[in-house]
């Protein structure tokens, strides 16, 4: 790789560590109001566990030992492995039963086995390229099956016609890391990075447009609401000022 590439690659290398940590940021106000409200509500917290151990297995993926000059992979997933798992504890304090047995599952089987086993089996089994391209496989087979996550989102979206689980900021964070890290991939060329983050892509692509052919649909129903709620003040003979023009 030519000095002038390498640096446009670490540029851009930057830009997705910055773009990620606004992705993983972006989820606070979720969890703001999950503990506010003291409840999960409809959210899931299985994306988060897959994101926790994705983020897992790309760090991992991302050191010295396994691929050359992608330190900055390691250094944002490592920092989103910590903001994921923060994500996780606060849901399982607030989730319901049968929801924390799930996501107790996930986490046995996905975090404690899944990485333990791929990451020793790396180190112990595979050298060299073949550890690059078991890690490398291992790797965007989850980051594809994270992006996916959401899917289900997506189908609450449709059904409901109301993007309330799906926030504007979560798609466009997502849309903006992936752009980055899939410049960063062909860059390097690294078809492990590139593969997945071109999945999440597309998907986040997706999300977006659903956000904007549903978001009126929101708007709408909160009007329709405050219109039935003014009426029925009206009727039990109250006063009541109502904003028919709720954001």
């Amino acid at each position: 790789m030519s000095g002038l590439v390498h640096t446009i690659q670490f540029v851009f290398g930057i830009l997705g560590n910055a773009a990620s940590l606004f992705l993983f940021l972006v989820p606070t106000y979720t969890f703001k109001r999950i503990i506010k409200n003291k409840s999960t509500e409809q959210f899931s917290g299985i994306p988060y566990v897959m994101a926790f151990f994705n983020c897992l297995l790309t760090a991992w993926y991302g050191l010295p030992f396994i691929t050359s000059n992608n330190i900055l992979v390691t250094t944002i997933n490592g920092t989103g492995a910590t903001i994921e798992l923060i994500y996780v504890l606060i849901f399982l304090l607030y989730a319901p039963n049968k929801q924390k047995r799930k996501m107790i599952l996930a986490i046995f089987v996905l975090v404690l086995v899944a990485f333990a086993a791929a990451a020793v089996i790396s180190v112990l089994v595979f050298h060299g390229k073949n550890r690059e391209l078991f890690c490398g496989i291992a790797s965007t087979v989850f980051s594809i099956v994270m992006y996916a996550a959401p899917l289900s989102i997506i189908r609450l979206v449709i059904t409901t016609k109301s993007v309330e689980y799906m926030p504007f900021l979560l798609s466009f964070a997502a849309i903006l890391s992936c752009t980055s890290w899939f410049i960063y991939a062909i860059l390097g060329m690294d078809p492990y990075i590139g593969i997945s983050t071109g999945v999440g892509l597309t998907l986040g692509i997706v999300q977006l447009i659903l956000y904007f052919c549903y978001c009126d649909k929101k708007i709408l129903n909160k009007k329709t609401f405050a219109v039935e709620e003014s009426q029925q003040n009206m009727d039990n003979g109250h006063s009541n000022d109502v904003n028919l023009y709720l954001p």
